[in-house]
C-alpha cells in the first residue's frame, strides 16, 4: 500500500486516482473536552485535581482506562460500517512532553495512539494526526488546553520551538506509515497578527519534510480554521499539502439567528460562508478539507418536547451542507465521532456509572453554561447583562471588539472570560470529588461508561453520514 497524496486540487492515491475523504474527527479521546465528557474547565486542571482527591496512581489509572475504552475495535469496526473512511485524531501535546520537563519524548504518548491508528487500518480506516494542543495554547480557547484566553503561543519562540521538536519526533515514529492520511501539524490557530502562523508553518514544513517527504500535510487557516486572507504566495513553498477549513454553521446551533427552513436565503448564506472560508485555494487551484463541521443536537433532559422538532431542523442543516460538498467533491471530517450527548455518532447512555454519578452535576453546568460549546445561556443570561451594559457604556465601540471578532462577538468574550473560565474554575474540584473513595474496580466501572457497548446511536445523523459517504462513492 502507497501513501496518499495530494495533487492539485485532490486526494490521490498512488494510481492518481481520487480519493474522497469521508469521516469524523474523535475529539474528546487524547484531547478531553468539557462539553465532549463533561467536566468543566480545560483538561489539565481535571487531571490534577483528580490527583489530588484519589492520589496519582488511581488517577493515572482511570483516565488510562478511559482512553483505552473510549475507542475499541468495535468502535472502529461500527464506523466502518457506516460507509466512512477517515478518523481525525486530536491529541494534546502534553501525551508526549511535560511542560516541567520539556522536550524530552514520553514514550507511553504512543501507546494508545498506535493502537488505534492500527485499529482503523485493520478496519481500511486512514487516520489524519491532529495537534489539537500546543504549549501555551495555539488558540483563545478552552480546547488548547492553556486555562486563558490569551493565545500565548504566538508571543513565546520557545512554545513554537517545543511543537517542531515534537513534530520531528511524531514523523520518525510514523514516517512509514501508510495507513495515516496526514498530519494536521496544529488546530485552529489565532495569531492576530496574522503573520506569524505562516512562519510556524513554514518551520514545521521544513522540519518534518526532512524526516517525512510521505505523508500529506493539512494546514488549518488562521482564526478557528476560517480565515487564509493573509497566506499570500505561502503556498508556493509547500508540495503535498492540503488547506484545512473548519465549516460550522450558526443554524445548527442554540444561537441560531432564526428557525431553519432550508430557504434560498439561508442556503445562499451557507453556501457563502463556506465559499468565503476556501476562496484563497480557490483562487490557486487548492486542495480544500474540511476538518471540522456539524451541528449540535437538543437533549430532553433540557428541550424536553422540543427535542425532536430542533433535532429534525439540525439533520436539514446537515443535510444542506452535505449537499454543498458533495457537488464540491469535498473531503470531510464531521465533528464528532462520541460523547455524551450533544454531538456525538455514537453517545454514552444515561444509564451507565459515569452519566448517573454526574447526573446533577451536568444539570448544573447546563444551568450555568458554562461549557461555550452550543452554550444555551437563557438560565442565567440577566446575571451578566449588567457586565455587557457596563462595557457597552464604559467602552468606545471602535474598541469593543477585541480579536478574534468578527468570530467572537462582545457577548462571546464576556462569556470566555466571566463563565467558561472564570466560574467553571470553581467547580473543578466539586467534579473531582465525586470520585472520592472510589476503589480501582470502581473506577474502572466509571471509564467503561465510555466503551462502544454502553453508548447509544445518534441513527438520525449517522443515516444520513451513510447516505452522503456512499452517494459520494458512487460518483467516483
Amino acid at each position: 500500500m502507497a501513501y496518499l497524496k495530494v495533487s492539485g486540487t485532490k486526494v490521490v492515491d498512488q494510481n492518481g486516482k481520487e480519493v474522497i475523504l469521508r469521516g469524523a474527527g474523535l475529539g474528546g479521546w487524547m484531547n478531553m473536552e468539557n462539553f465532549i465528557t463533561g467536566y468543566p474547565g480545560c483538561e489539565f486542571q481535571i487531571r490534577a485535581a483528580l490527583a489530588d482527591v484519589v492520589g496519582k496512581e488511581k488517577s493515572e489509572f482511570f483516565f488510562d482506562k478511559f482512553l483505552e475504552y473510549f475507542f475499541t475495535d468495535a468502535d472502529a469496526a461500527f464506523f466502518k460500517s457506516l460507509g466512512l473512511n477517515c478518523i481525525r485524531l486530536p491529541f494534546n501535546y502534553r501525551h508526549f512532553e511535560d511542560d516541567m520537563n520539556p522536550r524530552v519524548l514520553k514514550p507511553e504518548g504512543f501507546k494508545h495512539l498506535d493502537r488505534v491508528i492500527d485499529l482503523c487500518a485493520k478496519h481500511g480506516i486512514y487516520t489524519i494526526l491532529d495537534l489539537h494542543t500546543a504549549p501555551g495554547g495555539q488558540n483563545t480557547d478552552w480546547h488548547s488546553d492553556a486555562g486563558t484566553h490569551i493565545a500565548n503561543f504566538w508571543n513565546h519562540k520557545d512554545f513554537q520551538d517545543r511543537i517542531v521538536w515534537l513534530w520531528e519526533e511524531l514523523a520518525k515514529h510514523y514516517v512509514n506509515n501508510t495507513w495515516i492520511a496526514g498530519y494536521n501539524p496544529l488546530n485552529e490557530p489565532t495569531d492576530p497578527y496574522h503573520t506569524r502562523v505562516i512562519d510556524v508553518y513554514d518551520r514545521l514544513y521544513t522540519a518534518i519534510r526532512k524526516i517525512d517527504p510521505h505523508h500529506a500535510l493539512f494546514l488549518d487557516g488562521n482564526t478557528f480554521a476560517s480565515d487564509f486572507s493573509h497566506f499570500g504566495d505561502a503556498h508556493k513553498k509547500w508540495e503535498n499539502v492540503a488547506y484545512s477549513i473548519h465549516d460550522y454553521s450558526v443554524f445548527g446551533f442554540p444561537a441560531s439567528p432564526e428557525e431553519y427552513k432550508s430557504t434560498e436565503t439561508q442556503l445562499r448564506r451557507l453556501r457563502r460562508s463556506y465559499e468565503k472560508k476556501r476562496a484563497w485555494m480557490d483562487e490557486r487551484g487548492l486542495c480544500v478539507w474540511n476538518g471540522e463541521w456539524g451541528p449540535v443536537y437538543a437533549r430532553k433532559e433540557y428541550e424536553g418536547d422540543r427535542t425532536d422538532a430542533i433535532n429534525e431542523e439540525r439533520y436539514k442543516v446537515l443535510k444542506d451542507q452535505l449537499d454543498i460538498y458533495n457537488k464540491d467533491r469535498l473531503s470531510w471530517s464531521i465533528w464528532l465521532y462520541k460523547d455524551i450527548g450533544f454531538q456525538g455518532m455514537v453517545y454514552v447512555s444515561r444509564e451507565t456509572p459515569y452519566m448517573t454519578l454526574f447526573k446533577d452535576f451536568l444539570a448544573k453546568k447546563h444551568r450555568l453554561a458554562i461549557d461555550a460549546w452550543g452554550a444555551d445561556d437563557s438560565q442565567i443570561r440577566d446575571v451578566y447583562q449588567p457586565l455587557l451594559d457596563l462595557i457597552k457604556r464604559e467602552v468606545k465601540p471602535e474598541h469593543q471588539n477585541l480579536y478574534p471578532a468578527p468570530v467572537w462577538k462582545l457577548s462571546d468574550r464576556v462569556g470566555r472570560l466571566a463563565r467558561n473560565i472564570l466560574v467553571s474554575e470553581f467547580l473543578v474540584q466539586e467534579w473531582a470529588e465525586h470520585f472520592r473513595g472510589k476503589s480501582e474496580q470502581e473506577l474502572d466501572e466509571i471509564a467503561r461508561s465510555f466503551s462502544f457497548d454502553n453508548c447509544l446511536h445518534r441513527d438520525g445523523l449517522n443515516k444520513i453520514l451513510t447516505d452522503n459517504a456512499t452517494l459520494v462513492a458512487q460518483e467516483n
